[in-house]
């Protein structure tokens, strides 16, 4: 029953004091993963002022305050840095950890933060066609001797990325919750397949998609890991479940069923589920204001069932 169990911490409305608190327990219980997301504003937007720290200093934090967990971002968005630059900061905070680093790239979608920082908010296949690239870009620094490429939004000549990453087959990451192209780029480029707030079946004709895509290119699908994020809203006991419960009354039913609930042993099931859809790792996707005691019955009942 093993499976890789992680923890996704979005850098929005708690301190850095807490979220070090957050990354440092979940390094020291033993979480396989640990990962920041990427926004400029708390996600949902409700309020501008509530904090919201930047993602690639927030992950350096991540590694620099950690020992073991794998150390990611779910997602960079590839339109807010050129991917030259996001290249040599993985590179970085690689060598922070001591080889730790795994590297995650989307499209991005939260239009108030493009188009008030400056971005624009070009459409969805424009977005995507600028990630591509991204990826290819960033793959081939990582990687390669020197990389020379000319696209339509960026072009490089004879770069050099140096250091190497200390861990050479540092994992790259495409995700996100598109039906078809995030999974057809995954396949072309992608080391690891993450999709957010799916129920089973939706994740698993997710990955099916996933597998189709990989046999057009001539790629084994197995080289390509699957991880889900789930919202956690479990409880440390049953009142703890129904008061969380309450709080999924703002989410549609399709976000719905992307989250964990109930008690202990129901969010035991349903990660069961998940995994026979395909998913080789699961992260609980924490929001303020944290649950402790959820946490750490997660932590001593659900964790070490799925350690095998």
């Amino acid at each position: 029953m093993s499976m890789k169990l992680g923890i996704h911490i979005g850098p929005q409305d708690l301190s850095m004091e807490e979220l070090r608190r957050l990354w440092q327990r979940a390094d020291a219980a033993g979480f396989y993963w640990v990962s920041t997301w990427d926004h400029f504003y708390a996600n949902p937007l409700e309020n501008r002022n509530n904090p919201c720290f930047e993602g690639v200093s927030s992950m350096a934090a991540l590694a620099a305050l950690t020992k073991t967990v794998r150390v990611g971002c779910l997602m960079f968005c590839s339109l807010f840095r050129n991917p030259a630059l996001l290249a040599k900061a993985a590179v970085t905070i690689d060598h922070i950890s001591g080889g730790r680093v795994e590297l995650g790239m989307g499209g991005g979608w939260l239009e108030e933060e493009f188009r008030e920082f400056g971005y624009g908010f070009p459409p969805i296949r424009e977005r995507l066609d600028m990630l591509e690239e991204g990826l290819h870009i960033v793959r081939s620094l990582l990687r390669d001797t020197s990389t020379t490429f000319k696209g339509q939004y960026y072009s490089l000549e004879g770069a050099v990325c140096a250091p190497k990453p200390v861990n050479p087959k540092l994992r790259l990451w495409v995700g996100g919750r598109g039906e078809k192209r995030t999974p057809a780029l995954a396949a072309k480029y992608g080391d690891g397949f993450n999709v957010p707030y799916l129920s089973p079946e939706g994740y698993r004709e997710r990955l099916s998609t996933l597998d189709r895509a990989c046999e057009n290119l001539g790629r084994d699908p197995a080289e390509i890991m699957r991880t889900i994020n789930l919202g956690f809203y479990m409880g440390a006991d049953e009142k703890g479940a129904a008061r969380n419960a309450k709080s999924l009354e703002k989410f549609d039913a399709v976000r719905r069923s992307g989250m964990l609930t109930g008690t202990a042993q129901q969010v035991m099931d349903r990660i069961g589920e998940y995994q026979r859809a395909g998913a080789q790792g699961l992260n609980i996707a924490i929001r303020a204001p944290v649950d402790w005691d959820a946490l750490e019955a997660y932590i001593a009942q659900v964790l070490p069932a799925f350690k095998g």
